[in-house]
């Protein structure tokens, strides 16, 4: 029955409105419709992390006028093609800052199939400015935010010895840290070495620990050390950053040295290169110095390093404690530069052991590795007393094993690295001695501007050791019987005047007394360049106290090549940087000299 009264049923819509759409074309999509891209190219950093997603392969990141690479930044921008987008949206989902969205507009129609491949945020569309459109859910990402935690020794403990305070990953928490790497590569141009640091990332992520180190000793025969002390300015510049906390980029690079025997890594950096007959001197066996042994010795050349010091590795043996930096692990890394037949002779001066002049007359080439080993001084009243010392002295005897009258309390001036870390070895000194830690840091930086790594800063806090920023040391109070009574500070206006040039200000009204037996002057270090004598230091160009170089690391003088803190100040991936550059400088040098004889 209902079959046959269906015909007839019909009807019953003949009189009702219209439900078709008249302008189908015009029609507006749902607000969340996954249109064409949108890119905010200002918040864009240019990761790439889209293009690693694409599974189709329409996108490809290509360089903009007007955005040049920099810290965090590649200076490229994702170009679309639509002939190949599928609309899926994974590349808004992990875009790491929420740069990449999609407009809800879905129709376009052009002659010219090349006009369907653009860049969002740069070519102009008419989408634009649309309100509506997809976006990635709000908390929804991809990576992990936090880093996974390291097992660390506690203040409380680790205030009474020199231990080291990071026990680093096992291998079960570093698979987890590498795994939250998305590759994007930032870190690379940022780190001074330009390590390889997403391929040794995903060696970690994948067990093969051995091809970890043969990435690693590519650029960087220091990694033992750096993976703990390097300023790690490559976790600055990580994509992941953007949503939460960086790759642990420097741990995972110790992590890796950590799983592999010496004997291991010996065999995996190889054997040093046929014999060339060139001969090369060095002058300190610090990291750029080093550097540059290694370096040389892999191509052949035979390499003598001159350390005025007991020992090898510069200011990372004699300016860092072993809480920070265990000295086997140093130790480690030297070893296998010298498997390479590099000659270190240390307690040898040059200037009073050996001559300069002999050096370059023995010699195709000589470097100036030569660190920054003295101290300055505030030369404020009361700063020349013998209470008064210099934190690189400090740490030196300390680092040597030298007695000295370790103060009841003591105030550190400084805002830097060296200054947290004498700080904190005198605390530790104190505890041992005295049983309890007073001592305090004082710095013309508000802490925001200090340039301590973050950690240091924190850990010394951790250790019961207070931190007055933004003090600016007045003078030191001595009493009628001599004796260093303590620091008065004023509290800082300003640094720098308004042509940035250094000339703090104070509000006088504003002073402290810091109490202390021993005042530490931790404010900067210079080269001692007496080794040099007075016709090559005059010889010599220099920029504001340090030895002058051109790009390749050549000094004014043809014969001699200089790198590492001497040049640049004080950091070791930087260190370790030059001394690459100054290798390549002198192997050019010798091919020229080859080319030239033939």
């Amino acid at each position: 029955m209902r079959d046959v009264l269906s015909p007839f049923l019909a009807w019953k819509n003949l009189f009702r409105d219209p439900v078709s759409i008249r302008d189908p074309l015009n029609r507006e999509a749902a607000p969340r419709y996954r249109g064409f891209h949108k890119n905010d190219v200002e918040k864009c950093i240019g990761c790439g992390t889209c293009e690693t997603i694409c599974q189709n392969g329409a996108i490809d990141m290509v360089p903009v006028d007007g955005f040049d690479p920099k810290n965090g930044d590649s200076g490229l921008r994702p170009r679309i093609d639509y002939g190949r987008c599928c609309w899926c949206a994974l590349c808004v989902d992990v875009c790491m800052t929420g740069s990449l969205t999609m407009s809800n507009a879905y129709k376009w129609v052009d002659a010219d199939p090349d006009a369907f491949r653009f860049i969002p945020g740069v070519d102009a569309k008419s989408w634009d400015g649309s309100e509506h459109g997809y976006v990635c859910a709000e908390g929804h990402h991809l990576t992990a935010l936090e880093r996974v935690p390291m097992d660390e020794m506690e203040p409380e403990a680790r205030i009474s010895n020199f231990d080291e305070i990071v026990a680093g990953y096992d291998v079960a928490r570093a698979k987890l840290e590498a795994d939250r790497c998305v590759s994007c590569g930032l870190c690379i141009a940022t780190c001074p070495a330009h390590m390889a640091i997403p391929q040794y990332i995903e060696a970690v992520r994948d067990g093969d620990y051995e091809r970890g180190v043969a990435l690693l000793y590519e650029t960087n025969p220091f990694s033992n050390t750096c993976g703990r002390v390097c300023t790690h300015k490559c976790e600055t510049a990580c994509a992941v950053h953007n949503e939460g906390e960086a790759i642990a980029i420097r741990w995972l690079k110790r992590h890796i040295m950590d799983q592999v025997p010496q004997e291991k890594v010996r065999e995996i950096v190889g054997k040093p290169g046929p014999a060339t007959g060139r001969k090369v001197a060095i002058v300190g066996a610090g990291p750029a110095g080093l550097t540059a042994a290694f370096d040389l010795a892999k191509a052949g050349h035979a390499v003598t390093v001159y350390e005025a010091r007991h020992a090898a590795g510069g200011m990372t043996r004699y300016g860092i404690p072993e809480y920070r930096l265990p000295y086997d692990a140093l130790d480690r890394d030297v070893d296998v530069i010298t498997s390479l037949g590099v000659d270190i002779r240390c307690d040898t001066r040059i200037g009073r052991d050996v001559a300069m002049a002999d050096l370059h007359a023995a010699n195709d080439a000589v470097v100036l590795a030569i660190g920054l080993h003295l101290g300055r001084s505030t030369r404020i009243p009361g700063s020349e007393h013998a209470q008064v010392k210099k934190a690189v002295d400090l740490l030196r005897q300390i680092t040597d094993g030298e007695a000295f009258d370790v103060p009841k309390s003591a105030v550190v001036i400084g805002g830097g690295n060296v200054a947290m870390d004498i700080a904190r070895s005198l605390a530790r000194l104190q505890k041992q001695i005295h049983g309890k830690v007073d001592v305090t840091v004082t710095a013309l930086e508000d802490l925001p501007h200090f340039l301590a790594d973050r950690e240091e800063v924190k850990e010394c806090g951790e250790e019961g050791i207070p931190i007055f920023d933004a003090r600016g040391p007045q003078q030191i109070v001595i009493d009628d019987a001599g004796r260093v009574t303590g620091l008065r500070t004023w509290r800082v206006k300003s640094i720098f005047d308004d042509k940035g040039r250094f000339a703090p200000s104070y509000d006088e009204s504003d002073e402290l007394f810091h109490p202390a037996e021993m005042v530490i002057e931790a404010i900067g270090q210079a080269s001692d360049v007496s080794l040099l004598g007075e016709a090559l230091t005059e010889e010599l160009a220099w920029n504001r106290g340090r030895i002058a170089i051109d790009p390749d690391g050549r000094t004014s003088v043809p014969w001699l090549w200089s790198a590492g803190d001497c040049v640049a100040g004080p950091d070791v991936v930087h260190a370790v940087a030059d001394g690459h550059r100054v290798a390549a400088s002198i192997a050019a040098v010798f091919a020229e000299r080859s080319d030239a004889r033939e």
